[in-house]
């Protein structure tokens, strides 16, 4: 894969960076628009023009996002693994209560 720049814009700023192919330039392009829409946003409700307080803000915003989801990842992960082990549990019982039945079975013949 080749190494392209290409140029972005945040926030009425230009950045030339480094993108390997087609989708990471996809790639790339959305999480730009997501952190120019960030900055847009924390602009209009702080109503600060500081380009340096705008992306801190944003940056906060979106490790807030970040954290927020970890979490919910989380929560998610303890959630399956306790099915999981309910799942267990239950085919555990009967595989025992099938071979239970296999004996009675075998042993009325």
């Amino acid at each position: 894969m080749i190494d392209k720049i290409i140029e972005i814009e945040i926030y009425n700023q230009k950045y030339k960076i480094r993108v390997k192919g087609e989708e990471d330039e996809q790639y790339i392009s959305h999480l730009t628009s997501y952190i120019d829409q960030k900055m847009r946003e924390v602009a209009v409700k702080s109503k600060t023009a500081d380009r340096l307080k705008v992306a801190v803000l944003a940056a906060l915003n979106i490790t807030d996002e970040l954290f927020l989801n970890q979490k919910k990842f989380d929560s998610l992960v303890e959630v399956i693994g306790h099915m999981e082990n309910e799942i267990e549990s239950l085919e555990a019982y009967l595989l025992k209560d099938e071979n239970t039945y296999k004996t009675i079975g075998e042993s009325i013949k």
